[in-house]
């Protein structure tokens, strides 16, 4: 059995994030130092095809959370708090819904429990036309995923997935010929009868077209007890754009 690769911070309660699409562990490193110092032990976990996790060819949320399972029991974690972001939202979602005695409390950023059509094409082409074989620094990876890609904080995100795989040999850390073939499964919704009656928050960014009031009814639908709430002028990366009223929002919620 294949395990997920993660970074355990602090001790206490344990709590589980997961990154979003292209994302890897990191991207969390500083709020989940944040909520190690604050009484959790922390598990940045990797989720498979991303970050330092095994590449594999099978890429859905039922497996994804099944990932999940398998490695809260590798742990010894009877149960845990977890939070999601985006793609690593759906998969807790789906954990919670599948294996709704694992959860204590559930925190879903900046995703609904919907269909999203595939709106990543852009940057997965951008991705896939670079010639890693020829650029042979992060500034001229930089320089050529500016042309297609306008927006510097979608490329420095990108950027923390390059690294050097051996002496001047470049790559990305997530599974990009995979992730490209199997695009439809980002924005599958989890199963229509499926819930989970534990407590959940759903933390939207005001500027962020991901959740609107109006999915209110689906999210209770499958979330029975969820609430709803939003931080104001962050866009879909709401954790980074205001990481501190983000961590105010999350601990208030994990510590009720």
């Amino acid at each position: 059995m294949q395990e997920l690769h993660s970074k355990i911070l602090g001790s206490g309660k344990p709590l589980i994030i997961l990154h979003g699409f292209l994302g890897m562990s990191d991207n969390w490193k500083t709020l989940g130092s944040q909520y190690a110092e604050n009484g959790f032990e922390v598990h940045l976990v990797d989720q498979r095809n991303h970050g330092r996790s095994f590449w594999s060819e099978d890429f859905n949320y039922d497996v994804m959370a099944g990932d999940v399972h398998n490695y809260i029991t590798r742990h010894g974690l009877d149960k845990g708090y977890l939070i999601g972001h985006s793609m690593g939202g759906k998969t807790a979602m789906q954990f919670a819904c599948t294996y709704p005695d694992r959860v204590t409390k559930l925190i879903v950023a900046d995703i609904a429990p919907k269909y999203y059509p595939p709106h990543h094409q852009p940057i997965l082409d951008a991705l896939t036309q670079l010639d890693l074989d020829v650029l042979d620094s992060r500034g001229k990876v930089d320089q050529e995923l500016s042309k297609a890609i306008s927006d510097m904080g979608t490329r420095q995100f990108l950027l923390k997935s390059l690294y050097w795989r051996e002496k001047e040999s470049l790559g990305f850390r997530f599974n990009l010929r995979v992730l490209n073939d199997k695009i439809e499964e980002i924005g599958e919704n989890i199963g229509s009868s499926e819930k989970f009656e534990g407590a959940t928050l759903f933390l939207r960014g005001g500027r962020s077209e991901y959740v609107s009031l109006h999915d209110t009814p689906e999210i209770k639908r499958h979330f029975p007890v969820a609430k709803l709430d939003t931080i104001e002028n962050t866009g879909h990366w709401l954790h980074a754009e205001n990481p501190k009223l983000f961590f105010e929002k999350s601990l208030s919620f994990l510590n009720q």
